[in-house]
């Protein structure tokens, strides 16, 4: 497989500058995905490292070999997109070897590069059939298979999960996360939905507005976001915020003024000064209904989806939510008191910028291919 390294990109269209200087490595067999909201320049630098967008400035290199100038089809990469582009008049089989038809691959090493993928993707038995005969998430596996059988040195995957329904791309979200540790390969992946960069990714790329807001792990970005953008981004649903007073800072957290007393969250304190207002910042999964607690919101609406239950409160003119148990018995219109623990907490400064946490969480750390802590 391969490494990719990007240095400075910058990208303007008709002075309009889109991509503002991004910097990035992607290792050998590494799954990353870039994510963010729609028009932040995901699929912009995607289609610029396959090379059907040029560079304003700064340097593209694979395996340190530099790549700005080298056409499309001589980069080695295979790109796989949200449309499935197939012949609708050829085989499956054709379609997944045309790309080695073209390039004069003899047809008895053809079939076998075919057939090869085939089983990597379960279509063995969809050979003969047209591409109207067979479902979304077939046709998807076809034109993977059509990326498999070129042998790319990097997988570049644009949303192509978003034309499929809810079953469908959970089922393809399991078999890119099998293919990718069956082909031991590296991919990079585009995508608008943030369970999928969580569920599949070994780094990811968060942007937002042409630049990175952050790089990491999918648990590092949960339980460390770097700034207010990228909390309220990453996790489902989204993280709850709350303006507050500081009423103290020192060596041991932030004391900040909450209904009913003061709260100390564990974060560093450097630049804190008692009576700065700062954001708070806590998740809808780490607040708990408690009859003892000091918070108080009125229920607003109501989502059950089984095994839990998303309470939609009103709570000091502001709209909190907290998943509690599936089978918890409120009503719309109820009064709960609920809580949570400090140490879950994050604070925000006026700019967005995190206060750090005093102690790292342990997962943020695992490296999800091996369920390893990256730094053992």
């Amino acid at each position: 497989m391969a490494t990719l390294q990007l240095n400075n990109i910058v990208k303007d269209f008709g002075g309009t500058q889109v991509i503002k200087g991004i910097d990035l490595e992607v290792k050998d067999r590494e799954f990353v995905v870039f994510v963010g909201p729609s028009g932040c320049g995901k699929s912009t630098l995607m289609r610029m490292i396959a090379g059907l967008e040029s560079t304003t400035s700064g340097d593209i290199s694979i395996d340190g070999q530099r790549i700005n100038d080298v056409g499309p089809a001589d980069r080695g990469l295979a790109m796989v997109f949200q449309s499935y582009a197939l012949y609708p008049h050829m085989s499956v089989e054709d379609n997944m070897g045309f790309s080695l038809r073209l390039a004069k691959v003899p047809k008895a090493e053809r079939r076998e590069k075919v057939l090869a993928a085939a089983r990597i993707l379960q279509l063995e038995g969809l050979l003969d059939r047209k591409p109207r005969a067979l479902s979304g998430g077939q046709r998807q596996r076809v034109a993977i298979g059509r990326a498999i059988v070129r042998n790319p040195s990097i997988f570049l995957f644009d949303e192509p999960l978003s034309n499929l329904d809810a079953a469908l791309r959970v089922q393809m979200r399991i078999e890119l996360a099998r293919l990718h540790e069956e082909l031991d390969a590296t991919m990079i992946y585009v995508t608008h939905d943030q369970i999928e960069a969580m569920t599949m990714a070994d780094k990811i790329v968060v942007l937002q507005g042409g630049v990175v807001e952050q790089v990491g792990s999918p648990m590092e970005l949960y339980h460390h976001p770097r700034n207010r953008f990228v909390a309220g981004f990453i996790g489902s649903p989204k993280m709850n915020f709350l303006d507050v007073e500081v009423r103290g800072a020192g060596a041991e957290g932030v004391n900040v003024a909450l209904p009913g007393g003061d709260c100390r969250v564990p974060v560093e304190s450097d630049g804190v000064n008692v009576g700065d207002t700062l954001t708070l910042g806590i998740r809808p999964e780490h607040l708990k209904l408690d009859e003892q607690g000091s918070l108080i919101g009125k229920i607003v609406v109501i989502e059950r989806l089984g095994g839990v239950t998303s309470l939609y409160l009103d709570h000091r003119d502001s709209e909190w939510i907290v998943v509690a148990d599936g089978d918890v018995a409120h009503r719309v219109h109820d009064e709960v008191p609920f809580s949570f623990d400090p140490a879950c907490a994050h604070l925000f400064k006026d700019d967005g910028e995190a206060l750090s946490h005093l102690h790292r969480h342990p997962l943020a750390d695992i490296d999800r291919k091996d369920n390893r802590v990256a730094s053992a």
